[in-house]
């Protein structure tokens, strides 16, 4: 039996959601295009009784901290760091490779890593042997893997490199489980990627999300959630004329959440001013960072 910690690194938008997506096959992380979506060290497990259990961790794209919801999240990398038995880290084979290279570098990984070359799909002509050559002298990486997330093209190939550098041992969690974090969690990330989906410039950023409520009834789930802004201008934008927008919203994750959990749901939401919550470390842990 093989068991152990496989986390995932990056750059914002190299697909690191998307692959911890495709390897457990349940919608874990939210995605979006726009960079810096993932907030929070997300924990997916999969796991073949009697064979491997692999705890997968979706981090935060690495950048430089502006606020203290930026610190929270490089310390969700850190924690990351610290318990990784297996690192993945992850490239878009179009990116800019040096600044990728020196940002694993400062990772100082005292574990095995694989490097991963993604979105082989759109890579124009060139750029994979091109990074592939790059890399292959560089001290972290044990093994070079090609895929598409998006596309789960080569995802096998990864699965079996990632089990060949784990370690023996039990189980960590229960053969059962998804995931260590609670059902409350997914919902409020249910709901914030809508706003990344359906609002542009600075309003996604300036957005956080409250589950105050979540009661099961015989034949639905009542979910009452706050989406917290800065201003009473982003207030007035989320709600949109009439309340349009925060009705799109709450649709939309509506129908995410009751994909999730397989039942009825009853959603309710409002939009308050919580002003520079970002920087609020009270703010913050009431938010979940």
């Amino acid at each position: 039996m093989k068991s152990g910690f496989v986390n995932i690194f990056g750059k914002p938008n190299a697909g690191k959601s998307t692959l911890l997506n495709a390897l457990i096959g349940e919608k874990m992380a939210i995605v979006s295009p726009k960079v810096q979506t993932t907030r929070h060290r997300i924990k997916g497990f999969l796991t073949k009784p009697g064979e491997y259990q692999i705890i997968f961790s979706d981090t935060p794209g690495i950048i430089e901290a502006k606020y203290k919801l930026h610190e929270k999240m490089m310390g969700a990398v850190k924690s990351a760091l610290e318990d990784a038995d297996v690192a993945l880290l992850i490239v878009d084979a179009n990116e800019n490779l040096q600044e990728c290279d020196e940002i694993f570098q400062q990772l100082k990984l005292k574990v095995p890593a694989i490097l991963i070359l993604n979105k082989i799909d759109e890579a124009k002509n060139g750029k994979i042997a091109e990074a592939e050559a790059f890399f292959a002298d560089k001290a972290y990486a044990k093994k070079i893997v090609k895929i598409s997330a998006l596309q789960q093209h080569h995802l096998q190939k990864l699965l079996n490199a990632i089990l060949e550098l784990l370690p023996e041992g039990n189980p960590f969690y229960s053969e059962d489980d998804l995931s260590d974090l609670p059902t409350k969690f997914f919902v409020g990330e249910m709901i914030r990627e809508k706003i990344y989906e359906l609002y542009q410039d600075e309003i996604p950023y300036h957005v956080a999300i409250l589950v105050n409520e979540f009661k099961e009834k015989e034949s639905l789930v009542k979910i009452q959630a706050d989406i917290i802004v800065h201003r009473e201008t982003q207030k007035a934008i989320i709600i949109g004329d009439k309340g349009s927008m925060v009705k799109q919203i709450g649709m939309r994750a509506r129908a995410d959440i009751e994909k999730f959990i397989g039942q009825k749901v009853f959603l309710e939401l409002f939009v308050k001013v919580r002003p520079k919550w970002r920087d609020n470390d009270l703010q913050l842990r009431e938010y979940g960072y």
